[in-house]
């Protein structure tokens, strides 16, 4: 068991089954000792949208609920992360960077907050190695009306 795996058995994480690509898309790709990962949305365990994380910030989703959204988000990469490498988390050297796009009314001023959701976790579960750049906007609208979608990109080691 690696040290990554290990951690999410500490927080209580069991990482779910990958979700499948919506569209024309793969959801993830190996180049060199790069891992990307496509945008993540905040399904729970189950595959399912929670009523809790589906709509905009500012209006039906409030600032707490996306926080978690983006959480589930970050676990939700883990998951395609761990499937891209064959099961083997310990591959990974570091997380280099996430993105985050969040549903949002206009006026809402708390994207970078919402997006702590899920660098919070990835620090939490990778320690030091977790902390990354990132990018995070707010946007009119994302795929099954989701309140967070979180893309990443990791070093791995080679096989």
């Amino acid at each position: 068991m690696t040290t990554i795996d290990q951690r999410l058995n500490a927080l209580g994480v069991e990482l779910p089954t990958p979700a499948a690509p919506l569209a024309n898309y793969v959801p993830a790709v190996i180049l060199g000792s790069q891992l990307i990962i496509s945008g993540q949305l905040c399904l729970d365990a189950s595959g399912k949208l929670g009523d809790a994380h589906r709509g905009k910030l500012g209006e039906a989703v409030s600032l707490e609920a996306g926080q978690a959204a983006a959480r589930l988000c970050a676990i939700n990469v883990l998951a395609q992360a761990k499937a891209a490498l064959g099961g083997d988390l310990g591959r990974i050297k570091r997380c280099a960077r996430l993105g985050g796009f969040i549903n949002v009314v206009p006026t809402f001023a708390s994207v970078p907050q919402v997006m702590n959701g899920a660098s919070d976790f990835m620090v939490e579960v990778l320690g030091d190695l977790g902390r990354h750049a990132r990018s995070t906007i707010g946007v009119a609208q994302l795929p099954l009306d989701c309140a967070v979608e979180v893309e990443a990109m990791f070093e791995i080691a080679a096989t």
